[in-house]
């Protein structure tokens, strides 16, 4: 059966990536995309419709989810219309507040909210193993670093971030570890602190290692992707899983443990 999902940020490099995706296919229609840049389009043969119209085009066109790659203040605005319309929402973007985090799940209370900081199945098995390797060899030191395109907007991005809370549960500390955002100058480093380390240059779509270090040895764990459709095709996947299922709030996990 056929999902059909409205596309938020049509225009932006995620936007365009889900409906290329899209295009390709059969278990996924496009009942709509929007902008704030209509005149852009049409994108993998879908007309591009206002961003401002998305209310109306919710109630007109009752998609079964909405999928967002966007910024914080407009994805909230969009997730808050689907929610109002009972419908799912799957949020990519990042870089969220305290409220922006509040505020998406007082929305999960009206409709299913799915949100991970990356789509990437191969991310899902990164933090697995992270969680392993860090269990297996306790007092190791940890950085993490991360490198995208000179367009991103928020540093660390989300799935640093994801990586380095599965540091801190793998560690099972009373208190989460101290995040040293680079170093400069006479920084010694102290016992339990996870280094965590953003590059920004030219059209790097994701990278991420993980290093764990201890007295006469190391462990690296690495993911890189080639191509931002790999995120396009996973935030789909959890589209069609989502659609239809109870208020609440989902995470791509669950997408991908459904698979297996």
């Amino acid at each position: 059966m056929s999902v059909d999902v409205a596309v938020t940020g049509a225009t932006g490099r995620m936007g365009r990536a889900v409906l290329d995706a899209a295009s390709a296919r059969e278990d996924v229609s496009v009942a709509f995309a929007v902008s704030r840049d209509p005149g852009d389009g049409p994108i993998a043969g879908t007309a591009l419709d206002p961003a401002d119209d998305l209310r109306e085009l919710l109630a007109d066109r009752s998609p079964d989810a909405l999928v967002d790659f966007t910024v914080p203040a407009s994805s909230l605005e969009y997730v808050d219309a689907a929610a109002d319309a009972g419908v799912a929402s799957v949020v990519g973007t990042t870089g969220f507040d305290a409220e922006g985090e509040r505020a998406l799940r007082a929305a999960a209370d009206r409709a299913p909210v799915l949100r991970a900081s990356n789509f990437g199945r191969g991310v899902q098995a990164l933090l697995s193993a992270v969680e392993a390797a860090v269990a297996g060899l306790p007092g190791y030191d940890a950085e993490v670093t991360e490198t995208h395109h000179n367009a991103k907007r928020d540093a660390p991005s989300g799935t640093a971030n994801a990586i380095v809370d599965a540091i801190d549960d793998a560690r099972e500390s009373a208190a989460p570890a101290e995040r040293v955002h680079g170093r400069e100058g006479e920084a010694p480093r102290e016992d339990g602190e996870i280094g965590v380390h953003a590059r920004r240059a030219g059209s790097v779509d994701g990278e991420h290692e993980v290093l764990l270090a201890g007295d006469g040895e190391e462990l690296r764990l690495t993911h890189r992707a080639g191509d931002r459709g790999v995120f396009a095709e996973g935030a789909l996947d959890a589209a069609a899983w989502v659609a239809g299922r109870e208020p609440g709030r989902y995470d791509f996990a669950e997408v991908v443990e459904g698979d297996r």
